[in-house]
């Protein structure tokens, strides 16, 4: 523990006078025992810090059902929430078994993990059960974006595959490239050699997590084609509305309050000073991160409103809910490194990414229900970009460690270097997930295994494939149905001398 008290009796004994040995032994071993307590409570407040930060990252897994269900039509509400519950129990199996080894399993090489499978050896000095957990809530909302963009005609099993394959091997790599002291890119490198003098720097996923699902997400849609009735016969879009407003604001809100763990939490660990004595401390910067993330937010939600309205005419609530989760994606990144008046930058420009890259998918025909690739892929490569443009030196300094003359934000005086670290960030994320996930979607699609039959996805899939609709309308028992059969039959005449009647 850093600034832990010392005691030598050795220096106590010449103070002391008569029986001053044992007097120094017993005063020392009091100072040690306060010593011990002082480190013990370090480790439980940091640990403490780290769990509820991963139990709010697991709230978002919530939120993303909700979302993903009020985007979708009702015929397909059971399917789309089975898959969201199946990301997660799945995505825990794979991520223990493989996927934290391939991630943070060290010592190992810059591209894969080697230690550490099964949490075998596990506690360490470098990593708690807290640490596990954590980066397990960061895989599976990898997974959850992606079953997003293949909603309303995938086959049950192919979710189960890719959601397996997405947490257990595509993901951790990438983690593994940009988190781990010993990744590739990494700015935790601890041999000094970082790339472009910097490393990649992504605080809490723009790339690492939005990044990696958004392009999953992106090829599974690309293969397995648009929804049927998406585009009429001159190619010309066709709304498939979502059949919950409501749902959606829930899911949106949801995951609002999961990103205060998604992205403060991203610093592992909350008392640490930076200077003693002072408020000046990572305790704070918890709070500025809490606060850029919050702004940016807004101000994609604020943009997206009106940016639409001028578009469409219509105050749309879907619209701001999705441009409001834009902004968080790209914030993710940077929001520790940048100053609260950045972060409106950065979420201004957000919305604006997402709006075009939805203009850009219908021209080319691409269908997304959720608008996952182009929100979380997009914004979260302008979030990469964003901190290579404003990261401030005081602040990576703080997390990474001093480094005099660290690149930094290019508008901030800090040089390119740090840019092109960013950028390479961006297409080897897109080069890795392109060539995993987009192979295994093409092979579940050579195999049948990909995309429902015409016949199912126009029934809906809660019918065809789940037993029943996730909604019952009435109760399909036999006093209702004797309701429905019986006929209005004639009563006695009422006093005014008209027949009365009965239901």
């Amino acid at each position: 523990m850093s600034g832990a008290l010392s005691c030598s009796a050795t220096d106590l004994a010449v103070l002391l006078g008569p029986n001053a040995t044992a007097a120094a032994d017993y005063i020392c071993g009091q100072l040690s025992t306060v010593n011990h307590k002082f480190t013990d409570v370090a480790f439980a407040v940091d640990n403490t810090y780290l769990l509820f930060s991963a139990y709010l990252v697991f709230s978002m897994q919530l939120g993303f059902a909700m979302l993903c269900a009020g985007s979708v039509r009702a015929k397909n509400t059971m399917n789309i929430m089975l898959t969201n519950v199946l990301d997660a129990a799945a995505g825990g199996l794979f991520y223990y078994l493989f996927g934290f080894a391939f991630a943070f399993g060290s010592p190992s090489n810059g591209f894969i993990g080697k230690h550490n499978f099964g949490l075998k050896d596990f506690p360490s000095a470098s990593a708690d059960y807290s640490n596990f957990l954590y980066q397990w809530a960061f895989a599976i909302a990898a997974a959850g974006i992606t079953s997003g963009s293949i909603a309303e005609r995938t086959q049950f099993v192919a979710y189960l595959i890719y959601s397996s394959f997405l947490t257990g091997f595509v993901y951790p790599v990438v983690s593994h490239w940009f988190w781990s002291v010993d990744g590739w890119a990494s700015p935790f490198r601890t041999d000094g050699d970082l790339l472009f003098s910097t490393g990649a720097i992504d605080f809490a996923g723009s790339g690492v997590v939005h990044m990696v699902g958004g392009i999953a997400g992106l090829w599974g849609a690309l293969i397995e084609g648009p929804r049927l009735g998406r585009f009429d016969n001159g190619g010309r879009a066709i709304a498939l509305r979502g059949h919950s407003a409501s749902l959606v604001v829930l899911g949106t809100f949801l995951l609002w309050f999961g990103w205060y763990g998604f992205n403060p939490g991203s610093f592992n660990k909350i008392l640490v000073t930076y200077e003693s004595g002072t408020i000046n401390g990572q305790w704070s910067a918890v709070g500025r991160t809490a606060v850029t993330t919050t702004l940016a937010g807004c101000t994609a939600a604020l943009t997206t409103l009106f940016g639409k309205r001028l578009l469409s005419g219509h105050w749309n609530v879907s619209d701001v809910c999705n441009g409001l989760l834009g902004g968080f994606a790209a914030i993710t990144g940077g929001c520790s490194f940048v100053e609260p008046w950045a972060a409106i930058i950065c979420g201004f420009v957000a919305a604006l990414v997402l709006i075009g890259c939805n203009k850009l998918a219908e021209k080319l025909k691409y269908d997304d229900p959720l608008e996952a690739a182009q929100l979380h892929g997009g914004c979260g490569a302008w979030g990469l970009i964003f901190t290579a443009l404003f990261a401030r030196e005081k602040y990576l300094n703080q997390f990474y460690g001093d480094k005099p003359g660290r690149p930094h934000g290019l508008f901030m005086g800090g040089g390119g270097k740090l840019l092109g670290a960013q950028l390479i960030q961006i297409l080897v994320i897109t080069g890795w997930v392109s060539a995993t996930m987009g192979t295994l979607f093409f092979i579940l699609k050579k195999l049948k295994l990909l995309r429902i039959s015409a016949e199912d996805e126009m029934a809906g899939m809660d019918m065809t494939r789940h037993g029943g609709f996730a909604y019952m309308y009435y109760d399909d028992d036999e006093s209702h149905k004797a309701i429905q059969l019986r006929k209005v039959e004639p009563r006695s005449p009422s006093p005014s001398g008209v027949p009365t009647t009965s239901v």
